[in-house]
């Protein structure tokens, strides 16, 4: 038995993102919004006004969406070393960006079906009201986006960079969808009221519906390729087969990289060739590689002519 040396061969599998700050931003930002969405149904309900009501019950699925991140975050934390999970809980917060983005496109259809409705059957606003409302919304929404942001310092410049918390990402593009509304409704409602286009709030609700579906759909997109063990960049492919080839007459005959979190990537290598070397040979390598946190190598005798020339 050789217990004694087992460590050396050994790592652990804890791909989760270290986001504790984004958790606990993400936190507030949920409690904050709770906070504005009981506000709005109890006053929506007591005096009557339906702006309010349909604010709230908006909000509602934000909330959920910052539910989901967070639950993301600590399951994946609380999990992190169990066995039954062979890489890891890294993909959790993935997952919870998923959920979100869906939760998002849901979000758009109902403001797409609502908005379309009041072209056909205009409602009475109350504009004073339904403003304010609107500009307290926005004021929530703005303040929510400085804490997500803080974590989320590529959200303006670069929206598919592939270091992102895809976790957070959803939840700070809820609230830039919530600001979106707020902005849009009160340009509806400032129309409405000293231009007379009532037919304004039906048309600024249908653009921000299309605006936040196409958001959605980029989300979908980026974190549904991860989950099913796409999205890996050309260049990090290229750079392995070129380190693996370069050195002596190496060739890889079979090659798999997938995502084990947002930012490590796992491997498999198959290759041939004329003089073998232990797998830890290879592995060093890929060493200047970035992301890439677990490698298996399969080294095949080739028994043929040397095949450096291809």
């Amino acid at each position: 038995m050789h217990f004694h040396t087992l460590e050396e061969w050994q790592h652990a599998h804890n791909f989760q993102v270290g986001g504790d700050r984004a958790e606990k931003n993400t936190k507030l930002v949920m409690v904050l919004t709770a906070v504005t969405m009981v506000a709005e149904i109890v006053a929506g309900t007591i005096w009557g006004s339906m702006a309010l009501l349909a604010d709230g019950w908006h909000m509602a699925t934000h909330v959920a969406a910052f539910g989901i991140a967070v639950f993301a975050y600590q399951y994946a934390r609380n999990h992190a070393n169990d066995p039954q999970y062979t890489f890891g809980t890294g993909k959790a917060s993935i997952l919870g960006g998923f959920a979100s983005a869906v939760a998002l496109a849901v979000v758009a259809l109902m403001m797409g079906m609502e908005s379309v409705g009041r072209f056909f059957d205009p409602q009475t606003i109350q504009f004073d009201e339904a403003i304010g409302i609107s500009a307290i919304g926005l004021v929530v929404n703005l303040v929510s986006a400085v804490l997500l942001q803080e974590n989320h310092p590529h959200a303006a410049q670069d929206p598919h960079h592939h270091h992102h918390d895809r976790n957070l990402r959803a939840a700070y593009i809820h609230v830039l969808a919530d600001a979106l509304t707020s902005v849009l409704a009160i340009v509806a409602l400032l129309s409405g009221k000293f231009l007379g286009w009532v037919w304004m709030d039906a048309a600024m609700g249908l653009v921000g519906a299309i605006v936040i579906a196409k958001w959605s759909y980029g989300l979908v997109g980026d974190t549904g390729s991860i989950l099913l063990d796409g999205g890996i960049e050309k260049s990090t492919q290229l750079a392995i087969v070129t380190a693996i080839e370069d050195d002596a007459d190496n060739r890889i005959v079979d090659l798999h990289i997938w995502h084990v979190s947002q930012h490590h990537l796992a491997a498999t290598i198959s290759l041939v060739t004329h003089d073998p070397q232990p797998p830890q040979y290879y592995k060093s390598l890929l060493a200047s590689i970035p992301h890439l946190a677990h490698v298996l190598v399969e080294v095949n005798l080739c028994h043929g002519e040397p095949c450096a020339n291809r």
